[in-house]
């Protein structure tokens, strides 16, 4: 799990001192990482929403996956329908402490062209998602 570090500011604005935990939005459905892509498209239709976040045994959480990643991921030639989430997670999963100022989350999500970033408790447990205000 790597967490967004954060750094000390100045807080002369509110969008500078607001926080992960100020600006998430609820985390959505959370999936365990042995659901199949196909059964993870169905929860997402069903819920309407783009993304999942994907928990760990444990109930941590270990990534999330979007519906543009899981459709890649079906499209591609060597998919089949046993095809886990666990299996394609590249483990370069981002998370959020809930003190990272939103303002360096952004930066980060738009650096690595994330729209979707989960926070974590510092147990790995998924708090919210910060989304990219575009």
């Amino acid at each position: 799990m790597t967490l967004i570090q954060t750094h000390s500011r100045p807080t002369g604005t509110d969008a500078v001192s607001r926080t992960a935990t100020e600006a998430m939005d609820a985390a959505g459905p959370q999936v365990w990482d042995d659901m199949t892509v196909e059964v993870a498209l169905s929860v997402m239709a069903a819920a309407r929403t783009g993304h999942l976040v994907v928990c760990d045994e444990d109930g941590r959480c270990s990534g999330l996956v979007t519906r543009e990643r899981l459709t890649a991921v079906r499209e591609g030639g060597g998919y089949t329908d046993r095809v886990r989430l666990r299996d394609i997670s590249d483990g370069s999963a981002l998370f959020a402490s809930p003190l990272t100022p939103v303002a360096e989350a952004e930066q980060v999500m738009r650096h690595r062209r994330l729209g979707v970033l989960p926070v974590v408790d510092d147990r790995g447990n998924a708090l919210g998602v910060l989304t990219l205000s575009r």
